[in-house]
């Protein structure tokens, strides 16, 4: 067909794969503002069954997003944990019930479970309600990236070349189409088209655990139904994970002699039926029974594999995500969760450089920090997985795995299972020279939830609440107490010196990075918490741009009501005289400093945003 006869399409970022993480790129990108365009080759989406665990930092991660309302709904919680083992009379017994998550800073102290296309549904529809949706059935035939150093360092310019092929063209309608990307995103998937394309090695290591999967409505007398459980027998493990309505899942350990094809080497689902797997999970979970059950929501094999791509990007203009760049096993409930966060981590730095605020060096920090935290997860995967799938301690075997290893192992864990303990290491964004003038606030880590008083109206506010994903920097000042004389001149000075009077003309050293056509408030939000009592605040006498609205200053009080108590300042290991905390837009903290190193914030943003 020639060339002439092909539509031919500019985009900023190109999306292939509408899974999870492409479609919380894609949603976080739309409502940033960029063109966005997200392919996948399924003709629908997903309708049942693949991941379902969302973690309490996903959790946040949504809310941050306006989504989690209706995952509460939709969704189950997971409070509780039980643990079964071996009983000395035969079958199992219960050994310990526990908290479900172990992360005492986390806003949601649980877990919500709901099928991948629920979840998917909840990004879904917010791109709909803002003009974008999935194009399908379409595949990627064939891509080539610009060798041109120049244009490659051009922000502006489309360096990447995608042929897309429609399965399912309309009556009239192009089967061939031609995409120019500024940027492509790879979230295809564990098989990824986009990463074998650049011939990007999977390193690591096949285990020999196999694993059935089966989402059923279950007719059965064990009594933690309802509970997350890890239950170690003689006959092999399992896990049950309840999910929403009356649903649950059930993970259940398969011989790999009984599961892989002895000529491909490869788990083999012709092997095996839903009705095989629950044989084995009654064997395991004798003396409770589970009855047959009418039907079988869904089901599936998988052999452990433990791996992570030998890089995350081609150039800073080509990126894969999610399962294209990590597998490990989904019993910790990590693969839907990293992959989520894998693209909210790279969807505002990618916003950032298509609207020109950030030099395009910023990207290199994406595979920076994913790819570190993705070795940590195939680490920690390693040790989860052996313990879940060895065979437990018992008398004739005190070679096997003690309940007391596992549970350690569970709760040791808690904050990186969570999502909540996971930490970025010094970049170009994570700057950790003052470290100590805010000690209780990890830089490199998500910014904790607290509770604060608004000012003007008493209110308590969750700080979260505060800061949503929309691609600006938020910055906290810790103002100290601003009724003392010499600590109101000290932020005055400082307000000044650092923000000036918040217009795109102003003199302040942030005025630097003010997009052009718009305020200091395009880019930054400012946020004031003062030391101040609820009783002796002055709104009126703090610099304007620390009161730029009435609603953004608050307190380290107790609310009119008495519920919450006055901690913010020492919760966060914060003294008197006041300090900075700069947040990234995806929640994560990327400095603190004094009020006297103000040099220092300055050459933080200086190392990745573009003067204007």
């Amino acid at each position: 067909m020639p060339t002439s006869l092909i539509k031919e399409t500019d985009v900023d970022v190109l999306v292939i794969g509408a899974g999870p993480a492409g479609v919380m790129a894609g949603n976080a990108l739309v409502k940033a503002g960029i063109n966005v365009r997200i392919i996948d080759q399924r003709p629908v989406k997903v309708m049942a069954g693949q991941a379902d665990g969302i973690q309490p930092r996903t959790l946040e991660v949504l809310q941050s997003y306006g989504l989690a309302e209706r995952l509460f709904k939709e969704g189950n919680q997971m409070h509780m944990a039980a643990f079964y083992n071996p009983s000395p009379s035969g079958g199992i017994e219960l050994t310990d019930r526990v908290p479900d998550v172990t992360a005492p800073s986390a806003r949601y102290p649980f877990e919500v479970t709901l099928h991948q296309g629920a979840i998917e549904a909840l990004f879904l529809d917010s791109m709909k309600s803002m003009g974008v949706e999935v194009s399908r059935p379409i595949t990627p035939v064939s891509i080539q990236v610009s060798d041109d150093a120049a244009v490659l360092q051009d922000p502006t310019a489309y360096p990447v070349r995608v042929v897309l092929k429609n399965l399912d063209p309309a009556v009239g309608q192009h089967d061939t189409e031609i995409v120019h990307a500024k940027f492509l995103l790879g979230t295809d998937g564990a098989h990824s088209w986009v990463r074998k394309m650049f011939n990007i090695a999977m390193e690591g290591e096949q285990t020999d655990y196999i694993w059935g999967v089966v989402d059923m409505i279950p007719d059965t007398d064990f009594p933690d139904i309802r509970n997350r459980c890890a239950i170690h027998s003689n006959n092999g493990s399992c896990m049950i994970i309840p999910r929403e309505g009356d649903k649950v899942r059930l993970y259940v350990q398969l011989g790999a002699q009984d599961a892989i094809d002895s000529v491909t080497g490869r788990v083999n689902k012709n092997k095996f039926s839903p009705h095989h797997i629950l044989e084995v999970a009654r064997k395991s979970f004798h003396p409770y029974t589970f009855e047959t059950p009418k039907e079988f929501d869904w089901w599936t094999l998988y052999q452990i594999g433990q791996r992570v791509a030998s890089k995350f990007s081609i150039h800073e203009r080509v990126f894969i995500a999610g399962d294209a760049c990590h597998t490990h096993s989904p019993k910790a409930g990590q693969g839907m969760n990293a992959s989520m966060n894998d693209t909210h981590n790279l969807a505002w730095k990618l916003a950032h450089v298509v609207r020109g605020w950030a030099d395009i060096s910023i990207l290199k920090t994406y595979e920076h920090e994913r790819r570190k935290y993705a070795q940590d997860l195939i680490s920690f995967d390693k040790q989860f997985a052996r313990l879940f799938s060895g065979k437990p301690r018992t008398e004739v075997n005190q070679d096997g795995v003690s309940h007391e290893d596992f549970i350690r192992a569970f709760q040791t864990f808690g904050g990186f299972t969570s999502g909540i303990g996971v930490h970025y290491t010094e970049s170009a964004v994570v700057q950790t020279k003052h470290q100590s003038h805010a000690s209780n606030l990890i830089i490199g880590q998500r910014m904790p939830p607290q509770i604060l008083v608004r000012a003007a109206d008493g209110r308590p506010y969750e700080l979260h609440d505060l800061m949503p994903s929309d691609t600006r920097f938020k910055i906290l000042v810790f103002a100290g107490n601003t009724t003392v004389p010499q600590q109101l001149q000290r932020v005055r000075a400082f307000s000044d010196q650092l923000f000036g009077d918040c217009t795109a003309q102003g003199d302040g050293l942030l005025a630097r990075y003010v997009p052009e056509g718009g305020d200091l408030f395009t880019a930054f939000e400012i946020l004031t918490i003062t030391a101040a009592t609820k009783m002796t605040v002055r709104l009126d006498q703090l610099p304007k741009s620390l009161r730029s609205h009435w609603s953004k200053v608050f307190v380290d009080d107790t609310d009119p009501a008495n519920r919450h108590p006055a901690e913010v300042y020492a919760k966060f290991g914060i003294n008197p005289e006041g300090v900075v905390v700069i947040v990234r837009p995806d929640g994560y903290i990327g400095m603190v400093a004094p009020f006297d190193s103000i040099t220092d914030i300055d050459s933080y943003f200086a190392s990745f945003m573009k003067v204007h």
